[in-house]
């Protein structure tokens, strides 16, 4: 609890309280309190902003839910030594540096690159089209970037699951996909929702991908906030929307302690 006082709770009162602070000029600030600076939230780019980057987290949350079910039922289902290899290879990406994966994916889908010749040799993308500074390139390397934190916590609670009971739907003539929906999803819900928080809260804040990825026409809020912060030198905007994110995501947490704290009541 003094841990999380500290380094948790004490910087974000720091930092809502810095959102009321005055600033000159040069950048410093000020100690007489305000609230003009919360007026930025009626700018148009920054609405557009805060709407895209709610839009690409949702759609990177349903995108790596989408994936993350069948790869770790498939996982599951495998021998414990397969089970221990193909964990290896998901969570090998984390060995290496977060920019690094980024940019191989700058590289990979670059207007020169083998893939987009391939695309263009085969008519599947226009001539003058990229691949890359798109909204959908975004999505993209967001769900590869963000996946193995939706498969580890599916496989945990699937892992956990009593596989008679679909066996039993199977025996009674449920078929493979009726059981699944019916008997698996309902009983590894705690995993689907970890795995869902775990790529939605990142995914907001998210500002390498959509800087690296998608130029100018996929700003979202972490771009706004860098602006603020390097260019303008506005501390006390750049707070408030780092404030604005906090509180998108302060609603997730709090069902997550919600559910756990429920549990615990029916578990004793």
């Amino acid at each position: 609890m003094m841990w999380m006082a500290c380094f948790f709770a004490g910087p974000a009162v720091i930092l809502l309280a810095t959102a009321f602070r005055t600033v000159d000029s040069y950048g410093r600030m000020g100690p007489v309190s305000t609230l003009e600076h919360w007026h930025i939230l009626q700018q148009s780019g920054v609405q557009l902003a805060l709407w895209r980057t709610i839009w690409t987290s949702l759609t990177a949350v349903v995108g790596c839910l989408v994936v993350a079910l069948p790869v770790s039922w498939r996982i599951i289902q495998m021998s414990d030594i397969w089970r221990q290899r193909w964990l290896v290879i998901i969570a090998a990406p984390f060995l290496t540096s977060f920019l690094v994966r980024v940019y191989s994916w700058r590289i990979l889908l670059q207007e020169e690159g083998w893939l987009a010749s391939i695309l263009r040799a085969t008519q599947l993308l226009p001539d003058g089209s990229s691949l890359l500074y798109n909204q959908g390139a975004v999505v993209l390397v967001m769900i590869y970037t963000y996946l193995p934190l939706a498969i580890l916590p599916i496989y945990a609670a699937m892992n956990r699951f009593d596989m008679s009971l679909y066996e039993a739907a199977r025996d009674l003539g449920a078929g493979r996909w009726a059981a699944f929906f019916k008997v698996v999803l309902p009983n590894i819900n705690r995993g689907i929702f970890a795995a869902a928080l775990s790529v939605g809260v990142p995914s907001l804040g998210a500002y390498v991908i959509p800087e690296m990825i998608g130029g100018l026409g996929s700003e979202t809020i972490g771009s706004v906030i860098a602006h603020k912060l390097f260019t303008d030198r506005n501390l006390p905007q750049a707070a408030v929307l780092a404030s604005l994110l906090g509180l998108l995501a302060l609603p997730l947490v709090m069902l997550a302690f919600r559910g756990e704290r429920a549990r615990a009541m029916v578990d004793s």
